[in-house]
Parts: C-alpha cells; structure tokens; sequence
C-alpha cells in the first residue's frame, strides 16, 4: 500500500491510494483510491492579503499557533471562533520517513501522517485523519489584524485570573489577550480590546525573521502564556527559521519551557533545524526586542491598606511583562488593584505595598496563585 501525489491543472496537490499488482510486468497499480488533498506549505501568492485566514490551537500543546489559509479547511470552520471544537486535519507533504517512505505532516493537529495504518484508515473513512484529529482546538476565523507602526503605543498582554477576587470564582481559567493602542495622527480609532488571538504586521524593513516571507505575527494565548512565564525566570529564549520552510519556529508547553536544540517545525513538519545552543524558540523575542524599552522594569512606588475601605469589589493581580511593549517608557512592576462601587472603578493602579486582610501582599505569592487558577 503506497501514496501517489498527482498535481492538478488548479495547482493542487492530489493524493491517492494504490497497491502494486504483482500479476504483470512490470508491476502495475491497482485498486487505486483518492484520499484528498495535500494542502501547500507556503499561501498561494494568488492569495494577497490573505482575504480569509484562521488560527487554531490547543492548550497543553507542544506545538502550535497555525495559521489556516487553505479553503477546504477554513469551508469547515463553522463560526467565527470556536473552543473545544474537532477540527479537519491540514495535510502539508513532509519529506520521508527513516525507512524512506513519504510522510506528511498534519498542521492542524501537530502530528506526522502517512505510516501504513494511517493509508489503511483513510481507504476505510474516505478522509485522511492524523492520529491525532481528536484533539480539542479553539479557532479564531479573521482574528483583529494591525501594524505596530501604524499606532503612537501598542501593549498587548496576557489576562491570567485574579490572585485575589471578591467575585470569589473558584473555576480555573483560560488566559486571553489584552490589546490596547493609541492612535496617531493617521489613526484616530485606538483599540482597547480582549480578544482570543491576533496577528500583528511589522515592518519588514525591520527584518526580524530573515528568511521567512511574511512580516506577520500570529499570538494566541497558550504562545503569550508560556512567552511572558519565560521572561519572569528568565529562561534562555531566541526565535530560529526552519531551515526547510523558513518558518519562524514556535515552542510551546514542555519545549516552551526547557530549552533545547533541536526542533521540529510546527508549519512543514520538518525536524532539520538546529540552534547553536539551546533554547526555547518563540517568534515573540525578536519582536518584544525590538523595543529597548520593552525589557525594562521600574518597581512601583505607593502603599494601599485595601482594609480601609468598605463594601468594595476587589481584583488583585500580580503585574506580568507585556507580550508586546512598544512605549517609549518602562514597564511598572509590583502589585495591581482594582477597587469598584458598582460600576464605578476609582482604584485602578499598581503599588509597591498592597495591604488586605492585616497582610502585606507578596507579588510572587499572587502570581503563584494565578497561574494555579490558569488553565493550560
């Protein structure tokens, strides 16, 4: 049983199923079977601007942050985002297998297709499933698309649960993205919004990624998660190219923590590229450089007793580095709160000392229990 890539006049790529019939000579195929499609790794250049584009991913992955172009797929994608959704695998060509036959790689769902057992499924199915297109994904269709240029200051960062809530929810929660960005005089609409995921457009003057085409950054929340836990312990992080696709290479989960050398493409499957030391590679660092002041931290000055006020709803947060930090001004770190009346927030600040219950508030303590109440 063998897999025939046979290209069509519209640039597809076809796969078919065959075996080899032993009866003549030379060996002919039979009982041959279309499975699909083999989706391209690079958008169509007969695509510009991408008028249609998705990004999935999954929590507790190793890998991710994939953006959707190809039509078949995105014809599936039944709403605008979805969570905890069964999404169609993206099948990309991948090279081949120690034993030298061809693989492919399910972009969707971040695994290897193409063993004999996978051809085996898909003659059964009529579709080519990943061994792995179970897996829960959230999607967003057309997520909030900007360019950093084109606004004065833009901070994106990652929303994790209060530490500290009279809300009082005892549910975990997933963390979101928080974008805000002043207008410039080009500009007059600033954003101030939470949202699932976006992608943010640099100059490509900038050339932050030298051998990848796009000059789009596609952040998610599990990527700006595991992004700012590794600028708080300092973990060793840079961003490589695939060295085959030239795809910015993400790590996220277990490898978006511990730093390694190796590393296989989330984008073309492909496990050829090296760094010369180890690190956890994520296409944030070089753009979360770009800012000298991005990486510079002032801690807050101020005191609040929260135990002199009465009858207040309180939200107390740990402050975590900004995933993006364009201002031209350091970032404040100590301990966030929010103090309201209804719907009257007058304490919405960051203080050295936090004050509540006659205990000092420990930030390291608060963002322990953050992160215990983020799901991942």
């Amino acid at each position: 049983m063998d897999i025939e890539r046979i290209p069509e006049p519209d640039g597809r790529v076809a796969l078919w199923a065959f075996e080899w019939g032993m009866g003549t000579e030379p060996p002919a195929k039979t009982n041959r079977q279309f499975l699909g499609y083999e989706q391209s790794v690079r958008p169509s250049t007969g695509q510009p601007g991408l008028i249609r584009e998705a990004i999935c991913w999954s929590l507790g992955r190793t890998l991710g942050n994939v953006a959707v172009f190809a039509d078949e797929i995105l014809q599936r994608l039944s709403n605008d985002l979805g969570e905890d959704e069964i999404l169609a695998c993206d099948i990309v060509e991948a090279g081949k297998m120690r034993n030298g036959a061809k693989r492919w790689w399910c972009r969707t769902h971040q695994h290897h297709w193409g063993t004999k057992a996978d051809i085996a499924n898909a003659r059964n199915t009529g579709i080519i499933h990943c061994s792995n297109h179970t897996q829960a994904m959230s999607y967003v269709v057309n997520p909030i698309s900007f360019c950093l240029e084109d606004y004065r200051e833009v901070e994106i960062h990652c929303l994790l649960p209060a530490a500290v809530s009279s809300a009082d929810h005892k549910e975990s929660l997933r963390p979101r993205l928080h974008v805000k960005a002043s207008s410039s005089a080009e500009h007059s609409e600033a954003i101030d919004s939470i949202v699932d995921a976006l992608a943010v457009m640099y100059d490509p003057v900038d050339d932050l990624f030298s051998r990848s085409e796009s000059n789009k950054i596609y952040i998610t929340p599990p990527t700006a998660f595991d992004f700012i836990m590794g600028l708080e312990t300092g973990l060793e992080m840079d961003c490589i190219n695939c060295r085959d696709c030239g795809y910015p290479h993400l790590d996220i989960g277990e490898f978006g923590r511990t730093p390694h050398t190796k590393h296989l493409c989330s984008n073309c499957g492909r496990d050829n590229t090296w760094s010369r030391g180890p690190i956890a590679s994520t296409p944030l660092k070089p753009l979360y450089d770009k800012n000298v002041y991005a990486s510079q931290f002032i801690d807050a000055v101020g005191t609040l007793n929260i135990d002199d006020f009465e009858e207040v709803e309180i939200e107390i947060h740990a402050t975590l580095p900004a995933v993006v930090w364009t201002a031209k001004r350091p970032q404040k770190r100590g301990v966030h709160v929010r103090l309201s009346r209804g719907s009257e927030c007058f304490i919405d600040e960051v203080f050295g000392s936090v004050f509540f219950r006659g205990q000092q508030l420990q930030r390291g303590a608060l963002l322990d229990q953050m992160i215990s109440r983020t799901i991942v």
